[in-house]
């Protein structure tokens, strides 16, 4: 099993390589042909035009731009996952590698004409991007197919406690060209049943919803025999993953402070949320202000839709987006999600949603303090309080500040039940970093474009809570009844 997951790395990590050392071929041919004669060139034009600054690089010079590159572009693929081979279906490999291509170059085009001292064509550096992303889809299913030839799908055994399977099965079932569940058992038919099963000739073992006592024993057994295991953690786990080791004894101390953010990481948040939404509301205002008018001369109703949020520690603020549904969409008082094709929702209201354009006054929410960039979403004081009664774990989320945007919107979907979006609200809580908001706005970006993010409810469901036996599996987080944020 070692020797097999050695190889599998090492391959990847020589195909992933190779696609950046292709892409850093492209933009080098540019360079050399294009962009270093003209600034390496002195010349001037008729009108004054200056066309190169006489800037002359010996070999090391050319180097360390081609090395920056490529580093540029090694951190954004892996910030992306454009270099998730295997990980990844090939498609969202290249949509990872579209996002990171764009950066880099976006970069690396602003660098040019600093050696200018002045700008330069876009055109050359718009066809190295075009070039680039041809290379990156051949590579993405190339390596892809490559992989899936030498390491196909994992058989697993699925082991499952008192809640029904169907719903990680379907996940799993999401990723057949990695996993295949070949058998399944419950725990109610012997541990030592089980333990003779897990020898058995599978790739790995999916531990399910499986009791304290008995998944103890089973991860244990399971690591004893280098079996893979799959656990799905609990709010416990999740807690114990983001606490601090001590060494003041011999032997480990986990804590587990009751709030993870310090003070000052509190105060470089709350710096960088005042600049980034100044920012953005000078450079998005000729967008909100087409909208506000398209919205507006649809139906002649308000512009803006207003709902009360709670944020840290439970505090009461009024969330503001463009209204995207009509203006009647809750005259029976009852709270709703968006469901898949929801007449509510207007022409203009489609697209502005599609587009996450619903969401740009929010920024004027952060600007005044009642929100964050990154964080867990606001959510309703009336929903709070249903999934508490279910879910008193659920007010860990609100030991921070709401945020536009957040670890389970990145890594979850509209649709993800309340409970896993929890445990991924809570990762952040507890694993909080400045450079963890910072990947996360990186990220943000690409789910902006992603088609299932924007994925709704079934029509049956009111709080997205979906019960069985009376109990709730896992609760679906609501979010807006106007909206469809992730």
């Amino acid at each position: 099993m070692k020797q097999r997951e050695s190889k599998k790395r090492v391959m990847v990590l020589l195909l992933g390589f190779l696609g950046l050392c292709m892409q850093t071929a492209v933009y080098a041919w540019f360079w050399f042909n294009v962009y270093y004669p003209v600034v390496s060139s002195p010349r001037v034009s008729q009108d004054g035009y200056a066309l190169g600054n006489g800037l002359k690089l010996y070999f090391r010079g050319h180097l360390l731009i081609l090395a920056i590159y490529f580093i540029l572009l090694l951190f954004f693929s892996n910030t992306y996952g454009g270099l998730k081979i295997g990980y990844l279906r090939p498609m969202d490999v290249f949509f990872s590698q579209i996002f990171a291509l764009f950066m880099v170059n976006f970069i690396s085009y602003f660098q040019i004409a600093l050696l200018n001292n002045w700008l330069v064509r876009v055109v050359p550096m718009i066809m190295i991007f075009v070039f680039q992303l041809v290379i990156a889809f051949i590579w993405a299913y190339i390596t892809n197919g490559i992989y899936m030839k030498i390491f196909p799908p994992r058989e697993l055994l699925l082991i499952s406690g008192r809640y029904p399977v169907d719903d990680i099965e379907r996940k799993f079932n999401t990723r057949k060209d990695k996993y295949h569940i070949a058998k399944k058992m419950n725990i109610s038919e012997g541990i030592d049943e089980i333990y003779k099963e897990c020898l058995g000739k599978y790739d790995g073992v999916v531990v399910w919803d499986v009791p304290s006592q008995f998944r103890n024993g089973l991860v244990k057994f399971c690591y004893g025999h280098n079996i893979r295991v799959y656990v799905m953690p609990k709010i416990t786990d999740v807690l114990l993953k983001g606490s601090s080791q001590l060494h003041l004894f011999d032997t480990p101390v986990l804590l587990l402070r009751g709030y993870s953010i310090k003070i000052e990481q509190r105060a470089v948040k709350r710096l960088l949320d005042i600049v980034l939404s100044l920012l953005l509301i000078v450079i998005t205002s000729p967008i909100m202000l087409v909208t506000a008018i398209a919205i507006k001369t649809y139906d002649g109703g308000s512009v803006l839709y207003k709902q009360v949020r709670c944020t840290r520690d439970r505090k009461q603020f009024k969330i503001m987006k463009f209204r995207s549904m009509r203006e009647d969409a809750e005259k029976d008082g009852v709270a709703r999600l968006a469901a898949k094709n929801d007449d509510r929702i207007t022409p203009i209201g489609k697209f502005i949603r599609s587009c996450r354009i619903d969401e740009l006054p929010q920024l004027f929410n952060i600007l005044a303090g009642d929100m964050s960039f990154i964080g867990p979403r606001p959510e309703r004081p009336e929903i709070i309080e249903q999934y508490l009664e279910e879910m008193p774990e659920f007010a860990f989320r609100m030991r921070v500040k709401a945020g536009l945007a957040g670890y389970a919107q990145v890594y979850g979907k509209y649709n993800t039940t309340p409970y896993d979006k929890l445990k991924l609200d809570l990762t952040y809580i507890e694993n909080y970093s400045f450079w963890l908001d910072i990947k996360l706005m990186l990220l943000t970006v690409k789910i902006l474009f992603t088609p299932d993010s924007t994925e709704g409810v079934e029509e049956n469901q009111v709080t997205a809570q979906k019960k069985i036996d009376g109990k709730i599996d896992g609760a679906k987080e609501t979010t807006d009844t106007d909206i469809s944020s992730k």
